[in-house]
């Protein structure tokens, strides 16, 4: 039986620019070569081909920017000088890739992709007025339901996005249409901004979208999975002294 890894460390980063259509794949690779080059101790796996522990938060669709991404890192001794890991990390990662905050989570700790109750999102909406999208909002705000088909496992089912709709107001004009500002449940699965635009009468299409905060409950309370302030070695969850 493998032994279980002693350590994990959790990092804020975010994803502008370019780089935001990196998918999945290749900006784990990203993260690989930047461990690797900012020389800190990381866990592999075992068996024939090693990689390193790495657990991602929940997915962000490919041309999606986002102030609020996560990573949690396994390693076999606590990394020294947290504080410093935001500068040494974001210094070995490419241009629209910054690390904005790390801390050591403990282990028992839920995973990101468990913790994750609810995500903020800006989109912006073109060909549009502010006070037209606001119509639209107070429309989907007033409805009891909002339908929408969607393919599960190869099924069409039609699912009411109401509930996840934690949040939804329309915060200014762009200089092509309108932002609106959403949060959105992630549970039982995950609401995307393109399936709330498609559910909204009329439907909407998305132009630049943004992630910016991911969110949790905790007592009754909600919080951000890692807070940017978090360069400390305090465990999450942990109230300090």
């Amino acid at each position: 039986m493998t032994a279980p890894v002693p350590f994990r460390i959790r990092v804020r980063f975010s994803k502008l620019g370019k780089v935001r259509f990196l998918g999945h794949r290749d900006l784990a690779r990203v993260w690989e070569r930047a461990l690797r080059k900012a020389a800190l101790p990381v866990a592999y796996s075992e068996g024939f081909s090693p990689r390193p522990r790495l657990s991602f938060g929940l997915a962000l669709s490919t041309a999606y920017e986002s102030l609020g991404e996560y990573l949690d890192i396994d390693t076999w001794e606590m990394w020294p000088d947290l504080a410093a890991v935001p500068g040494r990390l974001s210094a070995c990662l490419p241009e629209g890739i910054d690390v904005t905050a790390a801390c050591a989570v403990s282990r028992s700790e839920p995973s990101l992709q468990q913790a994750v109750t609810s995500c903020t999102w800006l989109i912006d909406i073109v060909d549009i007025s502010a006070a037209d999208l606001g119509a639209v909002v107070d429309r989907a705000l007033a409805a009891p339901t909002l339908m929408l088909e969607r393919e599960r496992k190869g099924n069409t089912v039609t699912d009411d996005l109401r509930p996840q709709v934690v949040a939804l107001d329309v915060v200014g004009p762009t200089p092509t249409g309108a932002r609106l500002h959403a949060e959105l449940g992630t549970q039982p699965r995950t609401l995307r901004p393109s399936e709330l635009l498609a559910a909204l009468e009329p439907p909407l299409e998305e132009a630049l979208v943004s992630r910016t905060h991911q969110w949790t409950t905790s007592d009754g309370a909600r919080r951000e999975i890692l807070p940017l302030d978090a360069t400390h070695p305090m465990h999450v969850g942990e109230r300090a002294s």
